[in-house]
């Protein structure tokens, strides 16, 4: 069963912050029903486009340049080295060490973009 508790956010948070501040974006870490690690970006200088919230297996997908390199470096922080996922969803068995959220922005304070767009 998926399990994260404040005392593990406080382990991964450090690791989390590094890659905010390399990327300069500002964001927050929540836990939600004790078992989902949050991070929701509020601000920054990368252009994430209209997303809202983030499917941690599409990034490489739906993202590309800068915008991709973060998420998939916040992603590994959000994990961590003792994560570990072994789910099955054939047997519906779903065992991991917590589940993991990105949010770009909330649904009453979107995300402030502080750098200038780029146009083709």
């Amino acid at each position: 069963m998926a399990y994260v508790s404040q005392e593990k956010k406080a382990q991964l948070a450090p690791a989390i912050k590094a890659v905010l501040k390399k990327y300069n974006i500002k964001a927050s870490i929540s836990v939600r029903h004790h078992s989902s690690l949050v991070v929701t970006i509020k601000s920054g200088n990368i252009d994430f486009g209209d997303s809202h919230q983030v499917n941690e297996y599409w990034i490489h997908e739906h993202y590309t340049g800068t915008a991709r390199d973060f998420l998939v470096e916040l992603l590994a922080a959000m994990k961590g080295p003792d994560y570990f996922c072994e789910d099955d969803s054939m047997t519906d068995y779903f065992h991991r060490s917590h589940y993991t959220d990105i949010n770009i922005g909330k649904w009453d304070r979107p995300y402030v973009f502080m750098g200038a767009r780029e146009y083709a």
